[in-house]
């Protein structure tokens, strides 16, 4: 009876399967039922390909972040490949010769994504950097914004003479932005405490580890950090400025920026010493991560990329001598004020919520002061900004409880053959020179070891 009902049951999963792929299928299908006409399918033989750099922006808040996930479709990767597919610019992804600036978490924004792949051209290799075949070459940018969600939006296109200049490897630095609200918060504390992340650290303490992917040196080298404001309102107490931490590198841990933000936050509002951050960062004296709750994904948006001049600089090669890879962006007038009018209509959305609640805001803090004299103002606007639950005695991060040890975590995956190790020494120090290191490291390729999740993302 068992073995004949687990047949039945195997019988009807594959009948919902059925089922689940004609409704997959009928999504092409039109609103009265007919089904759209059959189309030849596209000749790529018959076509020329050129090699490009797209730029593009997104606003992340409603995706299950940048890449391509099995159990979603809600991810910007997916969209971005199903417009190429759906106005033939590619045959598929495989044959596309893609790379990607970086990958950024769910939740995260970008304004300066880039990626690289071959796509359709209208001529052939030998004309296709002529001044005018760059004038008539196919509007790719147009072509993809007409099937893209409007929050995704194809910016420029960049023509590349070497088809071996790739988005990922070939960019030298990547610039986080950190939108938050000022409140009452202690800028002037939280720069002081920014100023230690500057140079290369190890920043076990200030991401989330990703040893089971083969993440196991934390080493990175932070250029650039500061705090800028970004936009002032009109309440003489500031509370309600928006401020920016924009932090450049060139690559970054897994959710690495919202953690340093978390810890700034906990800075500025003077829970925490301004050198608390320089502990986080001797990994030494503090091996293991304290527990905490990281910053909210959405204010964080990868802004602005650069790129090497020559395919292969910043992997330390040798490069020839000549003209550089790189050329201008090409910018379309009509399709860049189309973009930004579309822009304005997604500001215009959430500028007039923002107003509204602000008015609200407006009304209730006036009643507080005419109803309750001497009460003490509410400025908990930076505070909402960190995850999880607001316990009501605060415990400084140092003295909480602490995560697993990197080593700890080593061994753990290396006993589940998650990863293969290979030990120089019977001392297995993370911090020192006889690290263990991952044989098969999931951001690892032979041209270099940058972390390509997290946009932490890229921290991704």
């Amino acid at each position: 009876e068992l073995i004949d009902k687990i047949k039945q049951l195997e019988a009807h999963n594959t009948q919902l399967k059925s089922i689940v792929q004609k409704n997959l299928q009928s999504r092409d299908e039109t609103a009265n039922g007919k089904a759209k006409k059959k189309h030849r399918p596209f000749d790529f033989a018959k076509c020329f390909k050129r090699h490009i750099l797209l730029r593009f922006y997104y606003l992340g808040w409603d995706y299950q972040g940048f890449a391509a996930q099995e159990d979603s479709i809600e991810t910007i990767e997916h969209h971005m490949f199903a417009a190429l597919k759906k106005v033939c610019l590619i045959e598929s992804r495989e044959t596309s010769n893609y790379n990607r600036c970086g990958r950024t978490d769910k939740g995260v924004s970008a304004f300066h994504q880039v990626i690289s792949l071959d796509v359709r051209s209208k001529f052939a290799p030998e004309l296709q950097l002529d001044a005018s075949s760059l004038t008539t070459e196919l509007d790719y940018c147009a072509m993809l914004n007409r099937v893209l969600p409007e929050e995704i939006r194809c910016l420029a296109w960049m023509p590349m003479a070497n088809p071996a200049y790739s988005a990922r490897f070939d960019c030298r630095s990547r610039t986080y932005r950190y939108f938050f609200p000022r409140g009452d918060l202690n800028i002037t504390a939280m720069e002081e405490s920014a100023r230690y992340l500057v140079g290369a650290h190890d920043f076990r303490n200030l991401c989330k580890m990703d040893v089971g992917n083969g993440v196991v040196s934390f080493v990175r080298s932070i250029d650039a950090i500061s705090i800028k404001p970004s936009q002032r309102d009109s309440e003489r107490d500031g509370s309600y400025d928006m401020m920016y931490l924009e932090l450049r590198g060139k690559a970054f841990l897994w959710h690495q920026v919202r953690c340093i933000m978390a810890v700034l936050l906990l800075v500025g509002q003077g829970r925490e010493e301004p050198s608390v951050v320089k502990a986080l960062l001797d990994v030494e004296q503090n091996p293991c991560k304290p527990q905490y709750s990281m910053a909210s994904d959405v204010p964080l948006n990868l802004y602005d990329c650069q790129f090497n001049e020559k395919s292969g600089e910043s992997n330390g090669e040798e490069t020839m001598g000549g003209e550089s890879d790189l050329s201008d962006w090409i910018y379309k007038e009509e399709d860049l004020r189309r973009t930004i009018s579309d822009l304005q209509g997604l500001w215009m959305k959430h500028s007039v919520k923002t107003t509204m609640v602000r008015e609200m805001l407006k009304t209730l803090h006036s009643v507080l002061e005419d109803r309750f004299a001497g009460a003490s103002p509410i400025r908990d606007q930076s505070v909402l900004l960190t995850q999880g639950v607001r316990s009501k005695e605060y415990c400084p991060l140092l003295q909480r409880q602490r995560c697993e040890s990197l080593e700890n975590r080593i061994e753990h995956y290396a006993k589940k053959r998650r990863i293969e190790v290979s030990v120089k020494s019977n001392d297995c120090s993370a911090s020192g020179s006889d690290e263990p290191t991952a044989e098969h490291v999931r951001a690892g390729t032979d041209r270099n070891s940058n972390v390509d999740h997290g946009v932490s993302g890229m921290d991704n």
